[in-house]
């Protein structure tokens, strides 16, 4: 029961992050749901929250979706990130923790690079990035440090950013559970616990909606490398003990 309520508390504090800085959620709880239920549980246990936790921010923020950007996005991230949980499937569950942990830290310097080189994609370009991060979505789960600056280098900002990532991040996670589901890696007891884990993620959400308007930039930046850092030690540290 300790374990369950520490899972609640971080989906919590994870669900009003993710939903002031449009990602976080999948970082922070990944390594706890790993140490809790196990790798091979974990993923499609957070690949059910995910949803949860997407659909709450589609909510929160519906009228500011751009709805092209979604459409491009999705029609090539939706087929890719089925491959991409099919991959994963397969793989021994050591790889698949330390595949997770190098990814979570390789990121840092990556989103700096994008950050610094202030790129601006067209429409089609985000349909090339968007099967490009439904793959890794399949493969690794959080792909939200890739994500964040693919919509804001295409225009998007605050609420507009929020809405139409999470909007098309819902797509690919769902056909993610959809897999999952078709490899029988998905029974009941996993749906039913990635929906409680789903539903604190849903309420910090709309408690961090009041916040989003408050938050700098920097402070943004520094919160997400944090994340990604802790994360990463995390699922190294897992692997290897």
């Amino acid at each position: 029961m300790g374990q369950y309520l520490f899972v609640l508390f971080v989906g919590l504090l994870a669900g009003a992050i993710s939903g002031v800085i449009g990602t976080g959620s999948s970082i922070m709880l990944l390594p706890v749901l790993v140490f809790t239920f196990g790798p091979k549980q974990a993923v499609p246990i957070m690949a059910v929250a995910a949803v949860m936790a997407n659909i709450s921010r589609v909510i929160a923020w519906w009228r500011e979706i751009d709805w092209k950007a979604f459409a491009v996005y999705s029609i090539t991230g939706i087929p890719a990130a089925a491959i991409g949980a099919q991959t994963l499937w397969v793989l021994p569950v050591h790889i698949v923790d330390i595949g997770l942990g190098i990814f979570f830290l390789v990121i840092i310097p990556i989103r700096h690079w994008l950050d610094a080189k202030k790129l601006h994609i067209r429409l089609w370009q985000l349909s090339i990035i968007g099967g490009i991060i439904g793959f890794l979505t399949g493969l690794v789960l959080s792909t939200g440090p890739l994500s964040v600056p693919a919509f804001t280098s295409y225009g998007l900002m605050k609420g507009a950013f929020l809405s139409t990532e999470a909007a098309s991040s819902l797509a690919l996670y769902i056909s993610k559970v959809v897999t999952f589901r078709e490899l029988g890696a998905l029974p009941i007891e996993l749906i039913l616990q990635g929906v409680t884990v789903g539903v604190s993620l849903m309420l910090g959400t709309f408690i961090a909606k009041s916040v989003v308007q408050r938050m700098s930039i920097v402070s943004f930046k520094y919160v997400l490398d944090f994340l990604l850092l802790c994360s990463g030690i995390s699922m190294l540290w897992t692997a290897f003990h």
